[in-house]
């Protein structure tokens, strides 16, 4: 028997000013990972203005996460201590796994239209904390639709919906990331298993949880809770959203910038290997 996730939680974003003096929309981070875990962290970088964005993201450290990185518009330059460079243009993916150690740089370009796009964090389990770093380029060409019959359509990045799996393959936390677009006066469900932590971040337009008076509007993300089906359904408008399950991994967070560990002794060694230029251990 289906039970129906209610709302747990509805989070509204804060403007942030991050790397270099990018303006962004923080959806959650930090002191909400007990809710979310596995997932650390949800920015929206959305703007018209340069100002905002093209300072970008120099040269910085991760370890111990994945960083997801999905452009709806415009163009992000990465560039990595792997060596891997390119681009992320409108659609596309990059899927990082820094493991024991990446340096690595985001610089978007000051494109028509501006920029609009997501980065999310996901925390790797200690077991998985020190692997190879490994990098996924995801173009949007090979990132299937599910269109159903009335009309939604539905990107499957990673995971899987309907019987058609995303092309992130070989992540260390069982993770599937959606992209849905709902029409007007439509009802959407998705499957999933009871064990997942499920969040959907709205980004344009907004729905409701199915049987709930709470709205959920544009730049806000809702935490659902326990059970085995989430459903939503628009109204006079469409909207769209990120629609994110994981099986949490329940272990302790320890947390410094760009450096996620399970305990304040990893997180000093690692920015000690980093001052002292040891901090990679694979090319």
């Amino acid at each position: 028997m289906n039970t129906i996730r209610k709302v747990k939680k509805i989070f509204s974003g804060n403007t942030v000013i991050e790397g270099a003096g990018v303006k962004l929309t923080r959806i959650f981070g930090f002191y909400e990972v007990p809710h979310f875990d596995p997932f650390l962290l949800l920015d929206h970088f959305k703007s018209e203005n340069p100002n905002d964005f093209v300072a970008g993201f120099p040269w910085h450290p991760h370890r111990g996460i994945e960083t997801v990185t999905y452009m709806l518009n415009g163009t992000v330059v990465h560039g990595d201590s792997l060596g891997n460079k390119g681009a992320i243009n409108s659609g596309d993916v990059q899927w990082m796994n820094a493991g024991c150690g990446i340096i690595h740089q985001e610089m978007p370009l000051d494109t028509p239209g501006g920029i609009d796009g997501f980065q999310l964090w996901i925390n790797l389990p200690a077991s998985k904390k020190m692997t190879t770093p490994k990098y996924q380029e995801i173009k949007s060409s090979s990132i299937p639709t599910v269109t159903l019959e009335n009309k939604i359509n539905i990107r499957i990045i990673c995971g899987e919906y309907n019987g058609v799996k995303g092309p992130v393959k070989d992540v260390h936390v069982s993770t599937e990331y959606l992209d849905v677009n709902i029409p007007a006066n439509t009802e959407f469900e998705y499957p999933v298993s009871e064990e997942k932590n499920v969040f959907a971040y709205i980004y344009d337009g907004g729905c409701q949880s199915f049987g709930e008076e709470a709205k959920l509007t544009e730049r806000q993300a809702v935490l659902f809770d326990h059970g085995n089906l989430v459903k939503l359904k628009t109204t006079d408008k469409p909207a769209s959203l990120l629609l994110v399950s994981g099986i949490p991994l329940k272990e302790r967070v320890a947390w410094r910038g760009p450096i996620v560990m399970n305990s304040e002794e990893e997180i000093l060694q690692a920015f000690e290997e980093y001052n002292n230029g040891t901090f990679i251990k694979e090319k």
